[in-house]
């Protein structure tokens, strides 16, 4: 378990209209909710420390990072905040076991969303029964964005849907006669691309993708996944799956001599550091994928005000983290929007006021984002990205290709 107590002024400054400053927050009269006190806001969170995904636990490193460097800073309207991150090992009965103690026992306000599907899952209908928000969760899954079954659970991550619409429309622009092999990792998030690929390519999908496979989570590898999808005679590749298991595509097809015409892999696994990397940079070039956030390293952004601040933040409270690594980015703006959040709440630290701010974002420029992406939602409409660019890898960095497209996506 990782307990840390955090706040800061200066990055939250100029944050918005909505922020409130803190005279004014102290003006307010006081209405708090669990975990609340005149000095403290508790948080709680979970994420795989553990397990077949403990690569992704460098997500709740950062949240915890950041919110000792808001502590180191001064807090938040004059309150530390106490997160609790506890490790669910990337298994969904674990993560729900640890979020019950979060909110049970240890009495949290709100927990601060974690990362990946299937553990944010097998918490939906618990916190949501409790009336506890799950903010800022991370996943793209359809399911996490329905106001009205479950009200309490806020997700901030482009909808993997979306993001297979706009896989397939590259592919129809730029490849019409392709023949897709497709790699999905066997639950809501590759299905969700998956079908979001589908749905771009519309009547095509049939005669377009020659061959679909899946891989378990705990698979050793994929190996013979894409040696199934070379012999299929794909001339496209595209992986819907995490990071250990697109490294492997991508070395495999390389390594077997099939060279797509094009290749695509999720924005869930296109850190360079966590995928590229691992795989060789020799064999990711030309990868495609989608992105939304600026990487720590693209020599075009890295003069940027935003990207300056967060290396700062990584060489100090992060010291041991590899800076290529961007699986870090996601937690660090998951932190600066729930601090943006609660500052905005002044002294009506209530889970019922939080609802109300996190759901009310109106084009929030959150750092480490592209240029031209803002944040929005509404208490009707959770999903607060609207657009993303589509990149390619030249072998050091992802270059972009074009500007940044929109996401008009049709709920369910």
């Amino acid at each position: 378990m990782t307990t840390i107590t955090v706040t800061r002024r200066a990055l939250l400054a100029g944050a918005g209209a909505a922020a409130l400053s803190a005279g004014a927050a102290r003006a307010q009269s006081k209405n708090y909710g669990p975990g609340v006190s005149d000095s403290e806001i508790k948080l709680g969170t979970t994420s795989p420390y553990s397990g077949p995904a403990s690569a992704y636990g460098i997500y709740g490193h950062a949240q915890t990072a950041y919110f000792q460097m808001i502590n180191e800073q001064g807090g938040i309207n004059g309150r530390k905040i106490t997160l609790i991150s506890l490790d669910n090992a990337y298994n969904p009965p674990k993560a729900l076991e640890q979020t019950r103690k979060l909110v049970e026992e240890d009495n949290v306000l709100a927990i601060a969303g974690f990362l990946g599907t299937a553990p944010n899952t097998s918490v939906q209908k618990y916190l949501n029964g409790k009336k506890v928000p799950n903010l800022f969760l991370t996943s793209g899954a359809d399911r996490f964005n329905d106001p009205k079954a479950f009200p309490w659970i806020v997700p901030l991550y482009p909808t993997y849907v979306g993001q297979g619409e706009i896989y397939a429309k590259f592919i129809l622009a730029k490849h019409p006669t392709a023949k897709i092999g497709v790699l999905y990792i066997n639950d809501d998030l590759g299905k969700d691309f998956l079908l979001g690929l589908k749905k771009g390519l519309g009547e095509r999908a049939r005669t377009m993708i020659v061959r679909e496979v899946s891989n378990e989570l705990t698979d050793p590898s994929v190996d013979s996944q894409i040696i199934d999808l070379k012999g299929a005679g794909a001339d496209a590749l595209v992986q819907f799956t995490t990071s250990k298991f697109a490294a492997q595509g991508i070395r495999k097809a390389y390594d077997l001599g099939w060279r797509p015409a094009l290749h695509i892999i999720a924005s869930v696994a296109s850190s360079v550091g966590g995928t590229l990397v691992p795989a060789g940079l020799e064999r990711s070039k030309g990868v495609i994928t989608a992105r939304w956030e600026k990487h720590p390293t693209d020599t075009t952004t890295l003069n940027d005000a935003d990207v300056v601040e967060y290396r700062a933040f990584a060489r100090k409270y992060m010291p041991s983290l590899n800076i290529e690594d961007n699986t870090a980015v996601p937690g660090y703006i998951n932190s600066f929007m729930i601090a943006r959040v609660l500052k905005a709440c002044g002294n009506g630290l209530t889970r019922d006021n939080i609802l109300k701010h996190a759901t009310s974002l109106k084009d929030v420029v959150a750092p480490m984002l592209l240029p031209g992406i803002t944040l929005s939602n509404s208490p009707d409409d959770y999903l607060a990205f609207h657009a993303m660019q589509l990149a390619q890898f030249d072998g050091e960095k992802f270059v972009a290709l074009g500007d940044v497209v929109r996401l008009d996506i049709a709920h369910k």
